[in-house]
């Protein structure tokens, strides 16, 4: 058996291969000739040779993401490498505090992952859970779309400026896309759709007229729309598959959008990861700090909560009690957020259901207390995620005929 760690760059990786158990990390590091491969062919072919048998072979690395970590974790996937991911979190904790490494630096980084992945070999997870190809594919996909949201976003703004003062009857209309057409306003600014409507109120505006490089901007909201279709439809494929079906219609019951369903399946299927090894939510039993009483830790819980952005973790020390949301998913807090400001918040846009009543109820009384708006929402958020993870074991836990 052998362990490689792989720190990886933009163009390049960083690499430490060992063969037994390091005990002093430090005089290892000034003795190791560690090596960089850069991301070729030859670079590849040159990690492949160092390896050697791929068979005995775990190559642990950091999750940076879909663009650097996957051409060199799937590169070694298909040579026969097993692989294994470690949280950033994680490997900066044991690089600086267990292994007392120097400063950090691509070799220090490919070692604390190498003597990080040996340690621990037997314990899965201190790992991140690696995902099936669709589940890769659907966070692709999410991530994509949320990288064309952020980018239109801008060119909108600058032309409702330029709206402003060229066609101001038209600068705060929200227009959406409608089937596989682009939107009515911005496909009619760039000459790509027809409207009659736009036509008349043109001629009757008390703007300056429509320059060419709003029409520009128009173009390229619509061409950024269109790529949103596309990717939408692979999306709705994808998350269409039969193993979804029983989270999906958990989701339905909480009104989630498909994006917002894809997001959360991107990250926290399969659903078993989060229980303990008999299938069913991982409890334990611990003494009470305050009451001294058997108090119980719903771990899996915890562990679900933290995989979507709301786990709080404490920081105490003698009278001072603090908490506050580090890790998990900045993009699912933020969707889950939002959906509460869509879909409990306002009163007739709620869910008619039990799960919107109880949510509903709980926002209205929190924000008849008098606490900020923001933080109810958060607060409320928060609840949602538990009872989603309620929901989810009673559909795949406790109904038999929802097993996967």
């Amino acid at each position: 058996m052998q362990i490689i760690g792989l720190d990886i760059s933009k163009a390049s990786v960083s690499c430490c291969l060992i063969t037994e158990k390091v005990s002093d990390a430090r005089q290892f590091y000034y003795n190791y000739n560690f090596q960089k491969f850069a991301a070729t062919v030859t670079g590849i072919s040159e990690l492949l040779t160092l390896i050697g048998n791929a068979a005995n072979t775990i190559a642990i690395m950091e999750p940076t993401g879909v663009n650097y970590q996957i051409l060199w974790g799937t590169q070694l996937a298909r040579a026969g490498v097993e692989v294994r991911l470690v949280g950033h979190k994680e490997l900066r904790s044991f690089r600086e505090h267990h292994l007392g490494l120097p400063d950090k630096d691509d070799d220090a980084d490919a070692l604390a992952l190498a003597i990080y992945g040996w340690d621990y070999l037997e314990s899965p997870r201190r790992f991140v859970q690696m995902r099936s190809h669709t589940i890769v594919e659907i966070r692709r996909l999410v991530l994509r779309l949320a990288h064309l949201n952020r980018v239109q976003s801008p060119i909108i703004n600058r032309a409702r400026q330029d709206l402003a003062w060229q066609f101001p009857e038209v600068a705060l209309v929200r227009s959406l896309r409608s089937g596989e057409k682009v939107p009515l306003l911005w496909g009619w600014l760039c000459g790509q759709r027809q409207s009659v409507k736009y036509d008349l109120m043109l001629e009757r505006s008390i703007g300056l007229g429509i320059t060419d490089e709003l029409r520009r901007h128009a173009a390229r909201i619509c061409d950024i729309q269109r790529e949103e279709m596309v990717l939408e439809f692979e999306l709705s494929k994808l998350v269409g598959e039969p193993q979804f079906l029983p989270y999906r219609k958990v989701f339905a019951r909480f009104g989630f959008g498909r994006r917002v369903e894809a997001l959360l399946l991107s990250q926290i299927f399969p659903f078993e990861n989060y229980l303990a090894a008999d299938g069913k939510p991982d409890i334990k039993i611990r003494k009470g700090r305050r009451s001294g009483k058997p108090t119980k830790r719903h771990l899996s819980l915890r562990r679900f909560c933290k995989a979507l952005g709301y786990a709080p973790s404490q920081e105490s020390s003698g009278d001072l009690q603090k908490s506050k949301i580090v890790g998990g998913s900045d993009l699912c807090r933020k969707a889950l957020w939002q959906w509460i400001f869509t879909r409990i918040e306002p009163q007739r846009c709620r869910l008619n259901n039990d799960i919107g009543d109880r949510l509903g109820q709980i926002i209205n009384e929190e924000k008849a207390s008098g606490r900020p708006v923001r933080l109810v929402r958060s607060r409320v958020a928060a609840k949602a995620v538990k009872l989603l993870f309620k929901e989810l074991v009673r559909e795949l836990v406790q109904n038999p005929e929802s097993k996967i």
